[in-house]
């Protein structure tokens, strides 16, 4: 018996896209036996998951950008308190705030600043990018690409641009 198409998120039925080949013989909703399972988990024929890098698995765009996404989620995160502690030195006093931003327009600090805004950057156009496929477009692979490597280039288009003018607008950028 031919193992019955599976729906997608978008309502279209397709087959599994990665089963093993023996996952036909079990009838569906029925667990195999506990033997059965060992013997097919053991089978070197199963599926390989993204997780399973290097020799297992090529890194995709897709991957990469979820990947990225949510690292630069995570430094978005520890960014908030450095500028959480910018906000309390200002409250603490001159002494306080002009130390804090004597660190912060050092060599190291302007690096994190530039980490941060690159984050914040990439993070923004990808998150418009998820908004895109929220409302069912740009599933399509060649357009899942485009996008990915749109939004990488405007990336770093946009953190450049908004260095350029941090930096040559004078004052005290």
């Amino acid at each position: 018996m031919a193992p019955t198409p599976r729906a997608t998120a978008t309502g279209k039925r397709t087959a599994a896209a990665s089963t093993s080949e023996h996952s036909a013989d079990t009838t569906p909703g029925i667990l195999p036996t506990t033997s059965r399972r060992a013997q097919l988990m053991a089978t070197p024929k199963r599926p390989l998951s993204p997780f399973m890098l290097g020799s297992y698995y090529r890194i995709q765009l897709t991957s990469f950008g979820s990947l990225l996404h949510r690292a630069t989620g995570v430094a978005l995160a520890i960014g908030s308190l450095v500028f959480a502690g910018w906000l309390v030195a200002a409250a603490s006093g001159e002494a306080a705030f002009a130390a804090y931003s004597a660190a912060l327009a050092s060599l190291p600090g302007k690096v994190a600043l530039f980490g941060f805004s690159a984050c914040l950057v990439y993070h923004l156009l990808n998150g418009i990018r998820h908004l895109v496929w929220d409302a069912g477009h740009g599933y399509e692979i060649p357009k899942a690409y485009a996008s990915g490597y749109a939004v990488i280039t405007l990336a770093i288009i946009f953190t450049a641009v908004l260095w350029y003018v941090g930096l040559t607008a004078g004052g005290a950028a």
